[in-house]
């Protein structure tokens, strides 16, 4: 009967001999860490379905956040923990990101032709800035954030200095205001 052995742990063992080392600016300790724990994460990152095209990217983002978080790693404790945790918390940011991207984009193998200017302007759709003329300058700003920038509420509330319950209620006043213009046709030429 074969005897199921476990993986040698001997490749990791040192490792947070080496991130104290790396902690405390030793070049090489910092160069075996990386060498030792890259392919770990190439392996992570490439069993993971946002990050198969993008996986060795990953690996250096994630890198780069353990560099500017080393200081935050505990003496004693386990390193490949902290790690794998920075790691996930990189890929889970760049699902996000990716996520906004491809909600907002269309991929197209050819371009569409070039649509002809309106002629006529009950057919062409209203301008932008007319229908935000008669709106507050709060209110404008908050909806060219949300709609044209596609900032998240809590992005716009940031970028503002306000909470995000004012930026929803400056939104939604805007937009009974934009949907009252649109009702009535006031845009039409």
């Amino acid at each position: 009967m074969p005897v199921l052995t476990t993986p040698s742990r001997a490749p990791m063992e040192g490792l947070e001999r080496l991130m104290c080392g790396y902690q405390q600016g030793d070049d090489e300790a910092a160069r075996e860490l990386i060498r030792r724990v890259s392919p770990l994460l190439l392996r992570y990152f490439l069993v993971q379905a946002a990050g198969r095209r993008f996986a060795e990217d990953l690996v250096q983002e994630t890198w780069m956040r353990i560099h500017k978080a080393r200081p935050t790693y505990r003496t004693g404790e386990p390193v490949l923990p902290w790690i794998y945790a920075i790691a996930r918390y990189t890929g889970l940011d760049y699902y996000r990101r990716t996520r906004r991207v491809e909600v907002r984009e269309e991929q197209v193998e050819v371009l569409p032709e070039r649509a002809a200017p309106a002629t006529s302007g009950a057919a062409a759709a209203p301008d932008l800035e007319e229908m935000l003329a008669g709106l507050p300058a709060s209110q404008k700003e908050v909806i060219v954030m949300l709609k044209v920038s596609g900032m998240s509420i809590e992005e716009v509330a940031s970028a503002t200095g306000s909470s995000a319950g004012s930026v929803k209620q400056k939104a939604h006043r805007a937009y009974e205001v934009l949907r009252a213009k649109l009702a009535r046709g006031v845009m039409k030429a």
